[in-house]
């Protein structure tokens, strides 16, 4: 049981670096790095989450009591899928933005949006 504490402290640590990457860049693709870094730390939360000590799979054998639930497990799987979908449709995004602006920073994005529309300052 001792060291087991430390994976809530290093999901925690994952999912802060993950939404400053989010909060601080401007770069478009780094905020995509940042969104998946907290992603993974919120999957790595549900599956420690997930751990029964002493449990074992969900096959029932002779001898065996307790079982670790497959629930958490399973939805991280599907939210694996999710997030796969999303990187991609974000990177396809950012490669349109790019061909469309010539740039993949946030400010100068909209600071070239605002030039087109007539409406700078």
């Amino acid at each position: 049981m001792t060291g087991d504490h430390y994976i809530y402290w290093f999901v925690f640590i994952l999912m802060v670096i993950g939404l400053y990457t989010v909060i601080s860049h401007g770069n478009l693709v780094k905020k995509l790095i940042g969104l998946n870094l907290f992603q993974i730390g919120v999957f790595m939360f549900y599956i420690a989450l997930g751990k029964v000590e002493d449990g074992h799979a969900p096959i029932i054998e002779k001898g065996v009591e307790t079982y670790s639930h497959p629930l958490p497990h399973v939805l991280i799987l599907t939210a694996i899928v999710v997030g796969v979908a999303t990187t991609s449709l974000g990177l396809a995004l950012a490669i349109r933005i790019y061909e469309a602006y010539g740039t993949i920073e946030e400010d100068e994005v909209i600071e070239r949006d605002n030039v087109d529309d007539g409406q700078a300052s």
